[in-house]
């Protein structure tokens, strides 16, 4: 069976579809004539990504939810379900990011922080797993990203979120391994080029963008939707997210310790800009699309892997030595 033929007419679950890769993988998965259901705080956005999934062949529902409200998540689960009958797959993916130093980033904004981006998760597979089991089947897509492999420093209740979620999915898998049809699957891309970084909220007074390389969200919404058809518990979005992951697993100390002197750097250079709490708290009207400008959207280009090689190459030169520099004072 084919992709389309396993996709097409499917109902579909998606947090965070109003921008970014969860925007850019509800218009994805349109393209197959699925029935979505589309989440997020803000509504007024939600309609015009509803306008354009039915204009790809769709049929779609928006159901503001707040993913962090677990109440909120169970209706949404009810209005699915009741919608279709059935819930073939959900995606997890709404999530903000806050940056700063811990202690002068309030205790409420990271608080919020893992309640969006672990409770939140955790809230969508509690409502809908009991439907999973009641129909036998049905797959869960987590959006991680490499935030679950690799600490960011000046970002530490993202990173507690991240870690946690890897963790909460890694035993979830477990639990449920004797449901045959019932499947967990991780997503980790790399730095992706997505508002998510202007809406964040930012307690550090420089302007903020992402690390290089940038990658198209639209292949975090191609490997979604390969997933929903063929499901597999790990999937790596972008040569440098698998890099990643190795370079932190070979050099983990020194690693964090060069990721934080990266972003020091960059904060002696940045632009200045006035602190925010971004959409933490609620949600924003601005930066709403599937791409954040930050990079070249498109298919992957050859010399771009060739270039995090290079980069990765060189950082854990870098640690290798820093850590001689350590041994010899």
């Amino acid at each position: 069976m084919t992709k389309a033929e396993k996709i097409q007419g499917k109902t579909i679950v998606i947090t965070g579809a109003s921008s970014g890769a969860g925007r850019a993988a509800a218009l994805e998965f349109a393209k197959y004539q699925t029935k979505l259901v589309l989440a997020a705080r803000n509504e007024a956005v939600l309609q015009e990504v509803k306008a354009e999934c039915e204009a790809l062949g769709a049929q779609a529902l928006v159901v503001p939810t707040d993913t962090s409200d677990a109440k909120a998540m169970i209706a949404l689960a009810n209005a699915a379900n009741d919608w279709q009958g059935l819930i073939d797959v959900w995606v997890n993916n709404a999530g903000v990011l806050a940056a700063g130093d811990f202690d002068k980033t309030p205790m409420a904004v990271h608080e919020q922080v893992i309640k969006t981006n672990l409770l939140g998760y955790m809230n969508g597979a509690h409502a809908v797993m009991p439907i999973f089991k009641a129909q036998g089947y049905g797959t869960l897509i987590n959006n991680i990203s490499m935030g679950g492999f690799l600490p960011v420093p000046y970002g530490a209740g993202y990173t507690a979120a991240k870690f946690g979620l890897r963790g909460w999915s890694e035993a979830l898998k477990g639990e449920l391994s004797t449901w045959k049809n019932i499947y967990v699957c991780d997503v980790f891309p790399a730095f992706l080029d997505t508002p998510g970084i202007q809406h964040a909220g930012n307690y550090t007074g420089k302007v903020l963008k992402p690390a290089p390389p940038v990658y198209d969200p639209v292949r975090v919404a191609q490997a979604m939707v390969k997933v929903a058809a063929y499901p597999s518990a790990n999937t790596y979005v972008g040569s440098v997210s698998m890099l990643l992951k190795l370079g932190h697993a070979v050099f983990p100390e020194l690693m964090t310790k060069m990721t934080g002197l990266v972003m020091r750097e960059y904060f002696k250079t940045a632009d200045p800009i006035a602190l925010s709490d971004g959409n933490v708290f609620s949600t924003v009207d601005y930066g709403m699309s599937t791409h954040g400008g930050f990079g070249l959207p498109g298919e992957p280009k050859a010399h771009r892997k060739y270039i995090a090689g290079a980069l990765l190459t060189g950082l854990a030169l870098g640690c290798l030595f820093i850590s001689q520099q350590k041994s010899r004072s």
